[in-house]
């Protein structure tokens, strides 16, 4: 009867051990890959597109060195909206947001379309521009808090315009931006 007893009290010490060192080594596990997401430094690209729109809202995804996707919209710095894409685009993506400076590029892209129609013949319009999109210091929440870096954005746009398209008066049937680069980023 003895020897029963002491045989269960040894086997519930070895359980109540492994049960302890188990929790212990998933802590350290959770704890080190918090830590690695945190400390973020390398290499990110950024795709961000619009279709049939000319407005502020777009779809965006970063990956590399940031994995995550979500709406953006293009803001003046106090957070408005700004359908003139004159500043910075915000992206809110699922574990936080941040800012991108996006005022070169559009001065980029005001300049290529102040032609526009790019081919008057068949009434449409191509661009390709590209410029630095630093971060905005200070945007990054949740995740991004203290997020810092640049990407180098280049825009693709197409447009076919309502004919006979006049100079000053276009219509646009169908429009497509898509923007997108590399950069590098570091956080943590």
């Amino acid at each position: 009867m003895l020897r029963n007893h002491l045989i269960r009290v040894s086997g519930a010490l070895v359980m109540a051990t492994t049960l302890t060192l188990t929790a212990y080594a998933s802590a350290a596990a959770t704890t080190t890959s918090a830590s690695q997401a945190a400390a973020v430094n390398g290499p990110a690209n950024i795709i961000l597109y619009s279709i049939n729109s000319d407005g502020p809202y777009f779809t965006a995804m970063v990956t590399g060195a940031v994995g995550d996707y979500g709406p953006a919209v293009t803001v003046h710095p106090n957070g408005t909206v700004d359908p003139e894409h004159t500043s910075e685009m915000e992206l809110k993506l699922t574990h936080g947001r941040f800012r991108i400076r996006i005022a070169e590029l559009f001065k980029k892209i005001i300049k290529e379309t102040s032609h526009e129609p790019t081919y008057p013949r068949t009434c449409s319009t191509f661009i390709h521009v590209t410029a630095a999109t630093p971060i905005v210091p200070g945007s990054g929440t949740g995740s991004y808090r203290g997020i810092r870096g640049s990407f180098t954005i280049t825009v693709t746009g197409d447009e076919i315009h309502v004919m006979p398209c006049p100079r000053n008066a276009l219509r646009t049937l169908r429009q497509y931006a898509f923007l997108a680069g590399p950069g590098h980023v570091s956080l943590g």
